[in-house]
């Protein structure tokens, strides 16, 4: 075990006790990712915060659920997403809320597309088509191609069943190339 999966472990622990600043810590080492997370999914720089921050809360209510201290991260961001989903789902079915146009910042090259086709292109080219794309195609194409999901995580995360979510991630996928090949002249 690593020094830093054993520091995490303990200040797992000293969180379960109600510790703060065990929790602060905690929050600083994740908060970044969890906010960028959500904000890929709700598309608002103050809901993303609101969502971040709630699933946080809710991380340390229920603390004690988690099985390997290990695989906190995850189990965080698994919240984050759900959360996210959640309130996506809500804003589209009241319609009171509209999703801005914003742009998405990714700040290593990691996140590309491993198609080969599309390694030539910059990221942010990627992403600029991918928000031009339908709601639910930006979502299970952010959940697939940059949090790195496989079909069944993604089919649990959106309730749809795994062929759904091999087909829709298929035809998000097209929709992306089809996108893509006016800007790059393929």
């Amino acid at each position: 075990m690593t020094p830093t999966n054993s520091h995490i472990e303990d200040l797992l622990e000293q969180c379960k006790s109600g510790n703060q600043h065990a929790q602060m810590e905690v929050y600083n080492r994740y908060y970044k990712a969890m906010y960028n997370t959500s904000f890929r999914i709700v598309k608002d720089s103050f809901k993303a915060e609101d969502i971040m921050q709630e699933s946080f809360l809710t991380a340390f209510r229920k603390l004690e659920t988690l099985k390997e201290s290990s695989m906190f991260g995850s189990w965080l961001k698994r919240i984050v997403i759900n959360n996210s989903i959640y309130d996506y789902h809500k804003a589209q079915k009241s319609n009171t809320v509209s999703l801005e146009d914003v742009m998405y910042k990714i700040e290593d090259d990691q996140n590309e597309p491993n198609d080969n086709e599309w390694t030539h292109l910059r990221a942010t080219e990627v992403i600029k088509c991918m928000k031009s794309l339908k709601d639910n195609y930006q979502i299970i194409l952010n959940l697939s191609l940059i949090e790195g999901y496989d079909y069944e995580e993604i089919s649990e995360i959106m309730n749809i069943s795994y062929a759904n979510c091999r087909t829709m991630i298929s035809r998000a996928k097209e929709s992306l190339k089809q996108k893509l090949k006016p800007v790059e002249g393929f």
